[in-house]
């Protein structure tokens, strides 16, 4: 198992349009400030709360979400290495030999008209 970096929990940046700032959630436009002490404390209070109920949440249903989602995925790579991969190769190979088989059929019924054609337009030439 790889080192679990516990700084940068989202090194791929998936999650980066979930913006759960201060600054992503609450803004006021010029012209319509409350008070700093009220500003500070809703920063306060709205970080706190946050972080609370994310914790809470997590401490609650992480794991077991996190369970959840990897049966999932185990579930989706069973099928494909199983189930998915091998039905492609089958349907692969049936598709090649309907391919053979219809190839000769327009080659038998088309070619001797083609070469028909062929032969009375080739013979109306430009001197």
């Amino acid at each position: 198992m790889a080192d679990l970096d516990m700084i940068n929990r989202d090194p791929n940046n998936i999650n980066d349009f979930v913006g759960v700032q201060f600054e992503d959630v609450l803004a006021e436009p010029e012209g319509a400030h409350s008070i700093d002490c009220v500003w500070k404390a809703s920063f306060f209070c709205f970080n706190i709360w946050k972080n609370f109920f994310y914790k809470l949440a997590t401490l609650c249903c992480g794991m077991c979400i996190a369970a959840e989602w990897g049966c999932e995925f185990a579930r989706i790579a069973f099928t494909h290495v199983w189930i998915v991969t091998p039905l492609f190769k089958v349907l692969e190979i049936n598709c090649g030999c309907l391919q053979k088989f219809w190839a000769l059929c327009v080659h038998c019924c088309c070619d001797p008209c083609c070469e028909a054609f062929g032969l009375i337009f080739g013979a109306f030439r430009k001197d």
